[in-house]
């Protein structure tokens, strides 16, 4: 088997695992969902100038906290909704948020985590953002992420989907230009969108 190195010699309309994954040499970014690879362009400057900014308020916070928050570049694996195996080979879904919290230690290894994360935070940019809204929200809710936040600074609003005892998000909680963003599962975690969004 020839080795990859160039995302040019894979066949985007093909289906490809974890256990693939692991084997590919190339620089580009990537994310795979449901075994459908999605090149991932560049994030902007003020993409970066705003995860760093809610690194920093998720520092602060977490610092004493007991669950775990992590940014990209970190594989998150998830598993089909049926599936119970952790084999590699039996994962299709490997994603990259921007912010993810995870409070459950055993889903955490040395290549990132395999499970759902708590919270889940992705700072939209031109390109991305059908991806962001559609599916990605489908495949957190099917894998019961129990708090997707979308930050959108073109338009400065943020989306929040809170999982309901259903297991599907309820309507999304929307929050304009100098709001407080309140976290639903974390007691006293908060964002100023106002702070977030003049970054540069």
């Amino acid at each position: 088997m020839s080795v990859i190195t160039s995302l040019s010699q894979l066949d985007l309309n093909g289906k490809y695992s974890y256990a693939d994954y692991l084997t590919w040499k190339f620089e580009e970014a990537i994310e795979l969902i449901k075994g459908k690879i999605l090149p991932m362009s560049a994030p902007s400057r003020r993409h970066q100038a705003i995860s760093r900014y809610m690194n920093g308020v998720f520092f602060i916070f977490f610092e004493a906290h007991p669950c775990a928050f992590y940014d990209a570049p970190f594989d998150v694996r998830l598993l089909d909704k049926n599936k119970s195996m952790k084999a590699n080979k039996e994962v299709f879904t490997v994603v990259q948020p921007d912010i993810c919290v995870i409070c459950d230690e055993s889903k955490l290894d040395d290549k990132g985590c395999l499970g759902a994360p708590d919270l889940v935070i992705e700072i939209l940019s031109p390109g991305n953002s059908t991806k962001e809204m559609r599916l990605k929200k489908e495949l957190y809710q099917e894998n019961q992420v129990r708090e997707y936040w979308i930050l959108d600074p073109e338009r400065e609003m943020s989306f929040q989907f809170v999982l309901t005892e259903n297991g599907v998000y309820g309507p999304p909680q929307l929050y304009i230009q100098d709001e407080m963003m309140v976290s639903a599962i974390f007691e006293g975690l908060q964002v100023n969108l106002a702070d977030v969004f003049k970054q540069q």
